[in-house]
C-alpha cells in the first residue's frame, strides 16, 4: 500500500511560481512511475506532467510545457511539480498519482488547490 500526500498549494499571482511536493509512504516508490493530475469544475481530470522510474523521461501536457518542471527524489519518496510563469488557467485542484499496471489501480493523493489570480 502506498499512500500519497501532496503539499504546496496555495494563492499565487499570474507570472508567479509555485513548486507542489508529493511525499510517498512505503518502499516501492522508486519503482513506482509518478505524475501530476489537475482538475477543475465539471471537467475531466487531465494529466499535467509525468516521470518514469529513475526519472530518465517525463512528458507535459501541451499547456504546460516549458513552465512546468516534475522531479523525484527517490531518497526521499517524493515527487516534485515546479510551476512557474503560472496563468489564471493553471487554477485547479492538483493530484499526485503513482501509475501500476492493469488490473490494479492507480494511488492517488487527496489533492492540492492551486489559485492563479491578480
Amino acid at each position: 500500500q502506498v499512500q500519497l500526500v501532496e503539499s504546496g498549494g496555495g494563492l499565487v499571482q499570474p507570472g508567479g511560481s509555485l513548486r507542489l511536493s508529493c511525499a510517498a509512504s512505503g518502499s516501492i516508490f522508486s519503482i513506482l512511475p509518478m505524475g501530476w493530475y489537475r482538475q477543475t469544475p465539471g471537467k475531466q481530470r487531465e494529466l499535467v506532467a509525468a516521470i518514469t522510474p529513475g526519472g530518465g523521461s517525463t512528458n507535459y501536457a501541451d499547456s504546460v510545457k516549458g513552465r512546468f518542471t516534475i522531479s523525484r527524489d527517490d531518497a526521499k519518496n517524493t515527487v516534485y511539480l515546479q510551476m512557474n510563469s503560472l496563468k489564471s488557467e493553471d487554477t485547479a485542484v492538483y493530484y499526485c498519482n503513482a501509475d501500476r499496471p492493469p488490473p490494479l489501480l492507480p494511488y492517488w493523493g487527496q489533492g492540492t488547490q492551486v489559485t492563479v489570480a491578480s
